[in-house]
């Protein structure tokens, strides 16, 4: 048998204009300004696939910047834009199912929040349903399933327990 060769990994690739920068502050979020503006925007929290793809159709719309371009490649004017896109989605023209607060509790408008303020909002939702003492608060407080999955075999947390045989005792009928 010939012994195999050891392969060098290959090097990082290194960025490949000066101009860009390899990391733009949005929301609140450092993002890698070497992807796509799509697939940098999936690094901030409060935005999926489809909100990411529709603010990149937006900012093209509204900023004349094309729809994959390296984020890294926008001018502070621009990404300033952008995350005031972000923040106010509805404002710019986006529908108001993409965002994640519709009719808002303490407000009654749709928002979109991100970040640590969609955390905060989700932990007031859930103290507010248990101090209301409503069935899913009632599930929250208990730490069981809220939207009515199954509880019997899955959804379990901790080790691993399976069923036990009863040790073979003399006299038994076994």
């Amino acid at each position: 048998m010939a012994k195999k060769e050891k392969v060098e990994p290959k090097p990082k690739k290194e960025v490949e204009d000066k101009n860009i920068r390899g990391i733009v502050r949005i929301a609140g979020k450092d993002l890698d300004g070497t992807l796509p503006i799509p697939r940098a925007l999936l690094g901030i929290k409060g935005i999926g696939h489809n909100l990411a793809r529709s603010i990149a159709y937006k900012a093209e719309e509204t900023l004349g910047i094309p729809y994959n371009q390296k984020l890294g490649y926008l001018t502070e004017e621009q990404s300033e834009t952008l995350e005031k896109i972000i923040l106010d989605p509805v404002k710019f023209g986006l529908p108001s199912w993409s965002v994640n607060r519709r009719k808002d509790y303490a407000t009654g408008k749709d928002i979109h929040l991100t970040g640590h303020d969609l955390e905060f909002a989700v932990k007031d939702d859930i103290g507010r349903e248990k101090k209301m003492k409503s069935y899913k608060g009632v599930r929250h407080a208990a730490g069981l399933t809220v939207r009515g999955q199954r509880t019997k075999t899955s959804g379990r947390k901790g080790a691993t327990v399976g069923v036990q045989r009863r040790k073979n005792v003399k006299g038994s009928g076994k």
